[in-house]
């Protein structure tokens, strides 16, 4: 039950070339940043994330890709990233753009056991192209849905605010994100956490992943929290 680890490095120590990758986070918020860290000292290649967005060049999910670790990324936007441009433009990098309701859905099809879940975003676009399609009328409202595989990821790496060694997982405000759908749906979870606290410290009402879902946990530290975007009004 004490599913405590000594830290980053030993968290993804098995994690190995080819491996398919969730990593939570939305933009820059929630984002494991001390697993990174350690996949970047590892040097892994050949990976394939999922994840919302591609992080910024020199933070996030952008440190493996600064250091041609990724592969392939499996994302809903990468709008911030220099170096991810020039990968995808210059055929370094395989990228698979899916819609972002879409992408949560296929990570909480893999947690629920689901292999595969019917969805109406993209039909009729090149999102659609190759994929098996089907009419439903469904609450009394008819349309076109396009059949959409679950995620078969290897490992999930997310970041909480507060967990215990038995993996419960609480996230905070914004954080929680694609944390929880990502939490429980690879073979292996992995969760950083600002804070570690005995079993019972935290209120069971209050927990938003059960431990079940989580195979490592270890304390973080030196979490930058940074803004995407800072956006202030001019003095005068």
């Amino acid at each position: 039950m004490n599913k405590i680890v000594s830290g980053a490095d030993e968290a993804v120590r098995d994690i190995a070339n080819g491996a398919t990758l969730m990593l939570g986070g939305f933009g820059l918020c929630g984002i494991p940043e001390n697993c990174i860290a350690a996949l970047v000292r590892k040097g892994v290649s050949g990976l394939t994330c999922i994840s919302n967005n591609a992080g910024v060049d020199d933070f996030g999910i952008g440190l493996m890709l600064k250091t041609r670790q990724v592969k392939k990324m499996i994302s809903s936007y990468v709008g911030e990233n220099a170096e991810f441009e020039r990968q995808l433009l210059t055929g370094e990098l395989e990228v698979d753009l899916v819609p972002q309701g879409t992408l949560a859905t296929r990570c909480m099809a893999a947690k629920y056991g689901m292999p595969a879940v019917w969805v109406k975003a993209g039909f009729g676009t090149e999102v659609a192209e190759g994929k098996e399609t089907r009419r439903f009328d469904f609450q009394g409202e008819e349309g076109n849905y396009l059949l959409e595989p679950a995620f078969n990821a290897d490992f999930a790496i997310v970041k909480a605010w507060k967990g215990d060694r038995f993996g419960n997982l609480v996230f905070r405000k914004t954080a929680r994100n694609f944390n929880d759908p990502m939490a429980g749906a690879a073979k292996i979870t992995i969760a950083e956490v600002e804070e570690l606290v005995e079993p019972g410290e935290i209120d069971p009402d209050h927990i938003h992943i059960p431990g079940i879902f989580v195979q490592r946990i270890f304390k973080g530290s030196n979490y930058e929290k940074r803004i995407e975007q800072r956006t202030v009004r001019k003095r005068g």
